[in-house]
């Protein structure tokens, strides 16, 4: 019963919310840095709201955040002398924006607190004041306390992590992600669905992060198909932003599992949309862990509460939830790892790149190399 909880200063949701944003700004600055994806018309709209004498300067974000990249705003945050970072987009805007406003009040260079591949250095200033403002529901960076960063030179993803970095305001408007595409509604969903599963089994769940992943799964059961089918179904919309938003403030205080394990390098490696990775390897994942807990006689009590959930019924077993997501994949469409030039060949490496990852610690048992092949094998 040893645990603590962290997140956003100050969490604000509902539909129509992001109107409040011109007054937040007012509180926290003059000088904004506003960070957005390839379309910058929602940046661009935002900004003509805001009040007169504020300075706004857009920096976009037209893929994952890379090192390059984030080097490169952070240095226009510290010229423009920016003391207010904003995030209007999906997770790599805001991983990039929360990454910017860090690294512009912090000495030196984003590799001197890299984790993995950089030095690691803790963060020793507070970042700059920062609100993010997600338009897809799927990440949850918008209360979390780390930015995944890609290094084009390591082919692999990494994190910059700190206390410091979670946002001042995490602003979620359900009404931004009416515009998702299907294909991205199940992309993004299925990493909120991943978030949740993952952090529900950890070996480091608690009881308050139990209570937020039920109520996100529960949402995340009855609602992602429909947003999939109907992307401006209010009801639906509603449920995948609060189970998004749930899966991060889960994820923000303990670890994954070998599902985000294996992510970080395959994303490195390959260019496939996170949620697709999540999508292609949890089903095995899951069915993995309850092998070796039934065969090494350990508490399968959260995987059978699990299917419960997804499969809304009393008498589901801990099996069933794999056949549940099996089947969501497939009623999403979503493309198998095969299709982005994934092989057998590059399982070793995988492999040994997944067992030093962050998230991996948290799997809720440990896996060998045989077994970390045979999920891959099985994801293909």
């Amino acid at each position: 019963m040893n645990f603590s909880f962290a997140t956003a200063s100050k969490i604000i949701f509902g539909n129509h919310s992001v109107d409040q944003v011109p007054a937040l700004i007012r509180e926290l600055g003059n000088k904004v840095l506003l960070v957005c994806g390839r379309n910058a018309q929602r940046a661009e709209e935002l900004a003509g709201k805001l009040d007169p004498g504020i300075e706004v300067t857009f920096f976009q974000v037209e893929s994952e955040p890379t090192t390059r990249l984030v080097t490169a705003g952070m240095e226009l945050a510290r010229e423009k002398e920016c003391d207010v970072v904003v995030a209007i987009g999906g997770g790599s805007v805001i991983d990039a924006a929360k990454a910017i406003a860090a690294m512009a009040t912090n000495k030196g260079e984003l590799m001197d607190y890299l984790e993995v591949i950089g030095r690691g250095k803790p963060l020793l200033e507070k970042p700059l004041s920062f609100i993010a403002i997600p338009t897809t529901a799927g990440t949850g960076a918008e209360v979390t306390k780390n930015s995944v960063i890609k290094s084009p030179d390591q082919h692999v993803k990494v994190s910059l992590r700190s206390d410091f970095m979670y946002p001042d305001v995490a602003l979620v408007d359900p009404v931004l992600t009416y515009s998702m595409s299907p294909e991205l509604t199940a992309s993004t969903g299925v990493d909120t669905l991943t978030h949740l599963l993952e952090t529900f089994v950890s070996n480091q769940a608690n009881p308050f992060i139990d209570m937020l992943c039920r109520e996100g799964l529960h949402r995340i059961s009855r609602s992602l198909l429909k947003a999939y089918k109907n992307g401006e179904d209010k009801v639906a919309r509603e449920d995948m932003a609060l189970a998004s938003l749930l899966g991060g403030m889960a994820l923000a205080n303990v670890k994954l599992g070998a599902v985000h394990g294996f992510a970080g390098p395959m994303g490195g490696m390959y260019p496939i949309p996170h949620g697709t990775v999540c999508a292609s390897l949890v089903s095995a994942v899951i069915e993995m862990n309850i092998e070796v807990l039934s065969e090494s006689g350990g508490d399968l009590s959260k995987f059978e509460e699990l299917a419960k959930i997804l499969a809304g019924s009393q008498k589901a077993k801990a099996e069933d939830s794999i056949v549940w997501v099996e089947n969501l994949v497939s009623a999403l469409n979503i493309p198998p790892l095969s299709v982005f030039g994934l092989t057998e060949h590059d399982f070793p490496m995988l492999v040994e790149k997944a067992k030093v990852s962050s998230s991996m610690k948290g799997n809720p048992v440990m896996l060998d190399d045989e077994q970390l092949s045979w999920i891959l094998e099985k994801s293909l």
